[in-house]
């Protein structure tokens, strides 16, 4: 039996960190609430009355144990190198600082190695006892659910095996004190009884599972069925995908606008597939790749003999693709030459060979992508002005990924979930901080640039660990203007953003800039990186759009003296 000492918390406590400005609070990468104890009650008064005390036991057991398993991951990162009990004690101790309850050790024998765990417990100012005698009286059976499913999470996960606690005193029975005991689940001789709180229920589980069916079949009715390659629900998502939808049946040529990165051939695919060519070739020619003196023979074909080196006759790409679909990709970089051919292949369903005249027909449907302004083009005398009508007939531009926020975290899900098995690499998924630091991003690169993000993420995160900041993105991770906590208790701002705001107040004022100078280049400054997007700007400066369209108003309006001036 090992006497327990808690080690000092410092190291826990600068671990809550709170964002006023965000309405955030984090402990380490993880977002955390403060709510009402009295909401909890509630709660829980609800669950009494619609499921029945059983099922509320197993619910809130549960929701507990969840936390506990968090907790454990956060415990062996930051004390996972010292002492094992001093590691282990980070559960009581986070226990405490979340205010769950006081926790007063009894006794702990633990070896993670055999597999050995024994642990007693006094619990002081237990809020679910409190909460439980206030709404229901004097219980005749321990009551602290939560905070039971939240001890056996984390030692559970501490030690690689279930570990199950129980109350053996319990204040909510009349007890001066809650007192828990935890052991291996196989040491408790009525373990049947206890391992049903801790597992799905299987009669509610199908009852869900039904619901979620018959959900799943109520919107296969009214919602067109999507490609797994195309993830997204916003709004910009979903304007693009059904004009794909309406495309699809026809035979139109399709032109794809959008900025690098965004997943054009993905969509130009997801045409491809939904339409009635999916069983015919789909060929894909990014038109900047090809080398000038070798553009038409790629696309249309070649004789042998047509140039040197032409040793034997050679189908192109559109005779490859005849039944099927073609993309062209990044069009706006065609040679005039071979834009006039284009034109002909779209007008007649005819091509010719390289060093041929043999015209041969084909039945191909034309889906082009760019990201460059063809109109602009066609004004500097690049792009064929009655090619470029023939291509916009039907055009359907993709957003790029800063206006498609809501698709960030299933975009993440399926990456991870892809890149994991790429790289045979398991990880818990991304932190709270980690997802909204995303989110928060600009992506100038996009889709393209996410993927790499993710990938790097799972390749650095630790085997069974979760995806944090650090691990996303290749230069420094932006600071964080968050306060955290002393050992007292009391707010504190972090020492580096004093540090970083110190240094930036001092060389602003050395420069002689004004407030209002400083301000209105912040703003500027701002929607600039954002691209022009004021949404992604405001995020940036950490204020809501309508509050930075006010500055920015504001900051356009003539001052007094310069109105007095005028």
């Amino acid at each position: 039996m090992a006497e327990i000492h808690y080690p000092e918390n410092s190291d826990l406590c600068q671990l809550l960190r709170f964002r006023s400005n965000d309405g955030l609070i984090y402990l380490g990468e993880h977002r955390m609430l403060l709510l009402h104890t009295a909401a909890f009650s509630a709660l829980r008064k609800e669950l009494f009355g619609s499921v029945g005390a059983l099922q509320a036991r197993r619910i809130l057991t549960r929701m507990g144990f969840a936390s506990g398993l968090r907790d454990a991951e956060l415990a062996r990162k930051i004390r996972g190198a010292g002492e094992l009990l001093d590691a282990f004690v980070v559960g009581p101790q986070l226990h405490m600082l979340e205010g769950y309850v006081r926790v007063a050790p009894v006794r702990l024998d633990i070896d993670v190695d055999k597999g050995k765990f024994y642990g007693e417990f006094i619990w002081e100012d237990s809020w679910e006892a409190e909460i439980h005698e206030q709404e229901f009286g004097e219980s005749d059976s321990p009551v602290c659910w939560m905070q039971i499913g939240y001890a056996s999470g984390y030692t559970s996960a501490f030690m690689g095996r279930l570990i199950l606690f129980r109350e053996t005193e319990c204040a909510a029975t009349g007890a001066p004190h809650c007192r828990i005991v935890g052991k291996p689940v196989e040491e408790w001789p009525d373990a049947d009884e206890l391992r049903p709180y801790f597992e799905a229920d299987s009669i509610l589980a199908r009852m869900l599972e039904l619901r979620a069916q018959v959900e799943a079949l109520r919107q296969s009715l009214t919602a067109p069925c999507t490609i797994p390659n195309l993830i997204g629900s916003s709004t910009g998502f979903r304007q693009a995908y059904d004009l794909v939808v309406k495309a699809a049946g026809t035979n139109v040529a399709v032109l794809l606008l959008g900025e690098t990165g965004v997943g054009k051939e993905r969509f130009a695919r997801a045409l491809h597939e939904l339409s009635p060519r999916r069983g015919a070739p789909f060929v894909a020619v990014n038109c900047a790749a090809l080398p000038l003196e070798l553009v038409e023979s790629e696309l249309f074909g070649v004789e042998r003999g047509a140039y040197t080196g032409a040793h034997a006759a050679r189908p192109g790409k559109f005779e490859r693709a005849d039944g099927g679909t073609l993309f062209l990709d990044e069009i706006g970089d065609l040679p005039l030459s071979a834009q006039a051919k284009l034109l002909r292949v779209l007008q007649e369903g005819e091509i010719e060979r390289l060093g041929d005249d043999q015209v041969r027909k084909i039945n191909v449907r034309i889906v082009a992508a760019t990201n460059v302004d063809l109109l602009g083009a066609v004004n500097t005398g690049t792009f064929r002005r009655d090619l470029f009508y023939r291509l916009n007939v039907y055009p359907i531009t993709i957003p790029p990924l800063r206006e498609r926020v809501a698709d960030i975290q299933p975009l993440v899900e399926a990456m991870i979930a892809r890149f994991s098995s790429l790289h045979d690499k398991r990880v818990l998924g991304m932190t709270d901080k980690a997802l909204r630091a995303l989110k928060r991003h600009s992506w100038p690169g996009n889709i393209r640039e996410l993927e790499n993000a993710i990938e790097r993420g799972v390749i650095l995160a630790a085997q069974n660990a979760w995806i944090e900041t650090e691990h996303l993105f290749a230069g420094p991770v932006p600071p964080d203007y968050a306060s955290s906590i002393d050992h007292t208790g009391e707010l504190r701002p972090s020492e580096s953003n004093l540090d970083n705001a110190h240094q930036l107040t001092q060389t602003v004022l050395d420069a002689g800039i004004s407030l209002d100078a400083f301000e209105q280049e912040l703003l500027r400054g701002a929607v600039r990186r954002a691209n022009g997007n004021l949404a992604a700007a405001a995020r940036l400066l950490g204020m809501t759009r309508p509050q930075l369209n006010y500055r920015l108003k504001k900051c356009a309006q003539p001052s007094a003296e310069e109105s007095a001036e005028q």
